[in-house]
């Protein structure tokens, strides 16, 4: 028998969405081995595309000594790193589901929104942490921005976009419901937007129909937010001022969050009725 549901107040539900950060927290401490797994899987990007592609690729972004596709390649590994974090939500909510722990929830006198931004906020902490050890690797290979400033901005930038995609694989998860589609659904919908976008290349470099695609997407906006916050003086394919992507990053951050943040709730709704 379920206990029914009370109103709450907005102290409560914050207090809940605590308990439920804190659990999901611990549970990357219990199972270290998830954040081992979710830490290499970005510094292999980083290293592969740097010493595999970085003597190829050579076109004067932010340094003069030749070495310097690691200055375009390290916002775009930021990027894609949240991003690919973000699936963590789909996996992490469907194996709630298929455990019966979502059910215990439902049992318990607690806001239903906790679960759902107990979820996301875990996984943003995770991901701030990984971003972090992304980029002293990167600074260690030879990484220096020009503006730090601008960088902890974009950063900044990057986690929330991160934190606007959970939403989104938060209501792939409870659509999907089981762990090995949700898994397989949300790397089949990120690797288009991560690969064809601005992160290792220039959008300029690719066809006439892709480049179209890849200069409007989501993560190719991001990219080079971070870009242009972290090399102001660096043209940015498209030309677009510094304000206008922060700009229009933010834009795609809250509208992710309001649409998918609401469609979410609903579908969790409909989970637990």
């Amino acid at each position: 028998m379920t206990t029914p549901q009370t109103r709450m107040s907005v102290g409560h539900a914050l207090r809940d969405m605590r308990i439920i950060t804190r659990r999901n927290l611990l549970r990357f401490l219990r199972m270290p081995q998830l954040l081992v797994f979710a830490t290499i899987q970005p510094v292999m990007f980083l290293l592969l595309f740097n010493f595999v592609f970085g003597g190829a690729i050579t076109f004067g972004f932010g340094g003069a000594d030749g070495g310097d596709y690691i200055n375009f390649l390290i916002p775009g590994i930021l990027v894609q790193t949240v991003v690919f974090g973000a699936t963590n939500t789909t996996v992490g909510l469907t194996e709630d589901l298929a455990g019966g722990v979502i059910d215990r929830f439902r049992s318990l006198p607690m806001a239903r929104s906790a679960v759902m931004g107990g979820r996301t906020i875990a996984d943003l902490v995770r991901s701030a942490l990984v971003q972090s050890l992304m980029l002293i690797v990167g600074v260690i290979i030879g990484f220096q921005a020009a503006s730090w400033p601008g960088l902890l901005l974009g950063l900044i930038l990057a986690l929330l976009f991160g934190f606007s995609v959970s939403w989104f694989f938060a209501a792939l998860g409870l659509t999907v419901r089981n762990p090995e589609a949700a898994q397989g659904a949300s790397f089949f919908l990120v690797f288009p937007f991560v690969f064809a976008s601005s992160v290792f290349v220039p959008t300029q470099t690719m066809p006439d129909w892709l480049a179209l695609f890849a200069e409007h997407q989501p993560v190719t906006i991001l990219t080079n937010t971070v870009r242009k916050l972290s090399f102001p003086d660096v043209p940015i394919a498209g030309g677009d001022s510094v304000e206008s992507l922060v700009l229009r990053s933010a834009l795609w951050i809250v509208g992710l969050i309001v649409v998918f943040g609401w469609l979410s709730v609903r579908q969790y709704k409909k989970v637990v009725a």
